[in-house]
């Protein structure tokens, strides 16, 4: 296998890659790096996230870096706060022998007047949200004159967040780059075009196929009722002990109220979502990464750029509206070369999206049966004997105690001690499923099957009749005006999370969604209607007032 050494790199490289025990690079490292480092060369580089994309942009910045000028030369830009602060914390393990080199973070809901500062101690490469770096162009707090190297990491992250015009802004800014990488996981068309206008015959470097899922996670799903998504999400939790997971909703209200529900009873876990001050999201995260949080439950948005270690599961309490967000879901476990499983929790009515999915990542969906309580206390049952094995015994003066134990129990078996112990651990679990009912669907009638059919043929006639008919009835419905489109950057996906985010409402309630242009349309239950318009007309996006109304009454 070839090494660090073999690609180029420079001996104190090297010598930081040997201390941090990097023996030999990643495929993206192995064809990116010597590349790079001519430091005239554009590049794609498509890979999935925890392949050490990192370092394979990392370490020839690092190499190409002049360490007697105090400017910025090289400038990474990342959708969000904790994908930012990762980058630098990787760079500073990079430039262990390389002193000289100054890296700086910038980001919001941070200080400003802090990372000002910092910028002006002369660092030579700077990592940034793209919101923070354009209130620092505007602010002239920050000079791109000199940026020779534009690093775009998680591009299509970026775009999916509506940053397409920022981007666009801080290439325009960078008159005198040399050379452009861009790294993604996908390759929307909003990339292409963009690799089109600012890089010039770039390199590509393509590590799997394109928008595949990686090959090391394990894609699973449960059909269930609707109403019975949380009980089984318990039963996904309580079969697979010693879970550490990521459980992904739609809304921030059901990340909030899932998450309060599961503390309430007894689970490790909290919730991450777009109402959190930069404080509170720290603490959580903090604790996931410390695996003082055995579940972290998180909005699309919220969970953009976060990279922890470790993570056995990812569980899709809903499956995404946009079927590329699935590979980022998905892609949060199963790094770095180990095993991951990513389950998704599934109504019947959502198996044409899961053939939709299939077909992106080009890789098969496991279907498994959702466990009934006795597998689940049998599950745990048997942790809990493994991990009594295991218990280190060797610590402590047990054996001070052992006459005491023997003289207490002189009259009870051994059979009865560990019937005893067991009661102690299980209880709980034994009177929770005493009764448990199944949650799988289970269709018994011929008859049922050939209606559901006939129904799924039916609604697939009407549907290529008109695109544009509505799929609720008139009477229950009203159609909203809103002045957001897609050159607010919105897609489909983005612009149902942000009206669902903003009003608190939930998925049901909305009919459907015309996104155009300049303006958009949004059938929703009567009784919702004022609730969505009071959370949303008046309030600003990106700097411009929302107008929402009543579409009849314009």
């Amino acid at each position: 296998m070839i090494t660090f050494r073999e690609l180029g790199l420079d001996e104190r490289l090297i010598k930081a890659t040997d201390a941090l025990g990097f023996t030999h690079p990643t495929p993206i490292q192995e064809q990116s790096i010597p590349v790079l480092l001519s430091g005239t060369k554009d590049m794609i580089g498509l890979a999935q996230t925890g392949t050490g994309k990192t370092a394979a942009f990392g370490l020839p910045l690092l190499q190409l870096t002049d360490i007697k000028h105090k400017y910025p030369q090289a400038l990474i830009v990342c959708p969000t706060r904790e994908l930012c602060l990762q980058i630098v914390n990787e760079i500073e393990q990079f430039k262990k022998f390389i002193p000289e080199v100054y890296a700086v973070a910038v980001y919001g809901g941070a200080s400003i007047s802090m990372q000002i500062r910092s910028l002006k101690r002369g660092a030579q490469i700077v990592i940034a949200t793209p919101g923070r770096l354009i209130d620092l162009i505007e602010r002239k707090a920050i000079n791109l004159e000199e940026i020779k190297y534009v690093v775009l990491d998680e591009a299509d992250e970026m775009l999916n967040m509506g940053f397409q015009e920022d981007i666009e802004f801080i290439l325009q800014n960078t008159p005198q780059r040399e050379s452009t990488w861009l790294f993604s996981a996908t390759m929307p068309p909003e990339i292409k075009k963009v690799t089109k206008r600012y890089m010039k015959e770039p390199f590509e470097v393509t590590i799997g196929k394109v928008n595949t899922a990686n090959k090391n996670i394990i894609h699973q799903y449960y059909v269930t009722q609707a109403q019975h998504r949380y009980e089984v999400l318990k039963r996904l939790i309580d079969f697979n002990p010693g879970m550490y997971a990521i459980i992904f909703t739609r809304t921030k209200i059901d990340a909030q109220t899932i998450a309060e529900k599961l503390t309430r009873e007894g689970y490790d876990i909290d919730a991450l979502h777009g109402d959190l001050s930069q404080p509170q999201r720290d603490k959580v995260m903090n604790a996931f990464r410390d695996k003082t949080l055995q579940l972290l439950i998180a909005t699309d948005v919220a969970a953009r750029g976060i990279d922890v270690k470790d993570i056995t599961h990812v569980i899709n309490y809903e499956l995404p509206d946009d079927t590329e967000v699935y590979t980022h879901r998905s892609g949060r476990t199963g790094r770095a070369g180990s095993t991951g499983i990513c389950m998704s929790i599934i109504h019947s009515k959502e198996m044409y999206k899961l053939k939709s999915i299939e077909r992106l990542i080009q890789n098969k969906f496991n279907k498994l049966e959702i466990p009934s309580g006795k597998d689940v206390c049998r599950k745990q049952f048997y942790s809990f004997m493994d991990k009594l094995l295991q218990t280190d015994i060797s610590h402590g003066d047990y054996q001070t105690f052992l006459p005491m134990l023997q003289e207490k129990f002189s009259d009870v078996s051994k059979e009865e001690v560990l019937q005893r112990v067991a009661a102690l651990e299980f209880d709980r679990f034994l009177k929770y499923y005493e009764n448990s009912e199944d949650l799988n669907i289970r269709e018994k009638k011929k008859e049922r099957r050939r209606e559901l059919v006939h129904n799924d043929n039916e609604n697939k006639k009407s549907k290529g009749r008109s695109n544009r008919e509505p799929r609720y009835a008139d009477d229950n419905y009203v159609k909203l005006f809103v002045n957001l489109g897609t050159k607010d950057g919105f897609y489909k996906a983005s612009f149902l999370q942000f009206i669902l985010d903003m009003s608190d409402l939930k998925k049901d309630s909305l009919g459907k969604i015309d996104l155009r242009e300049l303006n958009s349309w949004i059938e929703i239950e009567k009784k919702s209607a004022k609730q969505m318009i009071k959370s949303i007309d008046g309030k600003n996006y990106r700097g411009r007032k929302i107008r929402m109304n009543n579409a009849n009454s314009r």
